[in-house]
């Protein structure tokens, strides 16, 4: 028997309701942490400040975020440019102006200079 008054059963429904909220509080911490590359910072800060984290999680959560995002940034710049540099831009142009017509539509207007704006 329970010595506090009271019964087995209530302190393991209070348990597990603990072991809820806690799992349930870590998997919105970890989507925060997944998506938080592509939100902004006071989009992080009212998802998570919905779950009353103490301030100092909230910072590391943030500092988190902003160098999740800048490592996705620099990852895809290289990749970017990776790609950039295979294309052989002469061999792509070429083929281009095999398969197109070039159409240069001009006009041309010749205009008599005034008499008087002109200085010998």
């Amino acid at each position: 028997m329970a010595t506090d008054g009271q019964s087995p059963k209530k302190s393991e429904s209070d348990n597990e309701e603990g072991k809820s909220l806690l799992s349930e509080t870590l998997k919105k911490v970890f989507t925060a942490g997944v998506s938080a590359a592509f939100m902004t910072e006071e989009s992080i800060r009212s998802y998570l400040g919905e779950m009353k984290l103490p301030k100092e999680v909230l910072q590391v959560l943030l500092a988190s975020a902003a160098k999740s995002k800048d490592e996705i940034t620099q990852r895809m710049g290289k990749e970017i440019v990776s790609m950039i540099q295979k294309i052989d831009l002469v061999k792509e142009f070429s083929k281009f102006a095999e398969n197109h017509k070039f159409k240069i539509t001009a006009e041309v207007e010749i205009l008599k200079k005034d008499p008087s704006s002109h200085k010998d």
